[in-house]
This record gives structure tokens, sequence and C-alpha cells, in this order.
């Protein structure tokens, strides 16, 4: 499953030095992640309230490579490259056009409302459809 995302840096973005602040990239991965699974038909309010389920990153592997700056517009490509009991691995890169300015490897698990790791349900692998 591969899904695209746009945004644009804004000076909320920046640093002192007029580029994208190093944990903005986080933030910008988060929100193409989350549009990604909603647009699968997948509701996270729903998933919380009905099962106690979310969804939590567990790990980050981020390469900075060049910086964005103000007023950039950006492209974030997410990748589901593996869907295993618990976790979702996603790869997730940032582009000003076609050059690429920082690349990362995310691993997601499921949590239950205790905080426990628990297996995905069938109907949210079969949504994100492999």
């Amino acid at each position: 499953m591969e899904h695209e995302f746009h945004t644009r840096v804004y000076y909320e973005d920046t640093d002192l030095a007029g580029i994208v602040y190093y944990a903005n990239y986080l933030k910008f991965i988060e929100r193409a992640r989350s549009t990604m699974v909603r647009e699968a038909g997948i509701d996270q309010n729903a998933m919380k309230d009905g099962e106690g389920l979310v969804f939590a990153v567990r790990h980050v592997d981020a390469t900075y490579l060049k910086p964005a700056k103000l007023d950039d517009e950006l492209r974030i490509a997410t990748k589901l490259q593996q869907s295993s009991g618990a976790k979702l691995l996603f790869d997730q890169d940032v582009f000003r056009g076609k050059e690429l300015l920082f690349s990362s490897k995310i691993t997601v698990i499921c949590m239950n409302a205790a905080g426990r790791v628990i297996r995905l349900p069938a109907e949210i692998r079969a949504q994100l459809a492999l």
C-alpha cells in the first residue's frame, strides 16, 4: 500500500536558521501516516472507543539528507512494507519536488487499553491490504 501526502513548510516549522527543525519531520510523517490510515477506512477514534485499541510508534530510523526551508512544498511518500502480527512497518520519505530530503523506517504496533501489544485485528489487516 502506498500513499502521498502534501504539506507546506510554515514559519512555525523552522528554526532560527530558517530551515525545518529536525523534530518537525516526525510530525510531517505522522500526519501522512494518519491520513493514509484514515483513507484506508480505519477510524482510529472508533477503534479506541469500541475495542480499546490504538496504534503506537515503537521504533524510528530517520536519515536527514537535505534541509527543507520556509514555504517549501513537501511531498511525503508513505509505503506500508509489511504487516505481521501486531506490527506495521512503513517506509516514509519527504521530498521537495524530486529531491529527497528525509528518509525513515517506522515500526508501528497495536496496543490495547492496558498498554499490551496485541495482534492486529483481521479487518484492519484487510483494510490495509498488503
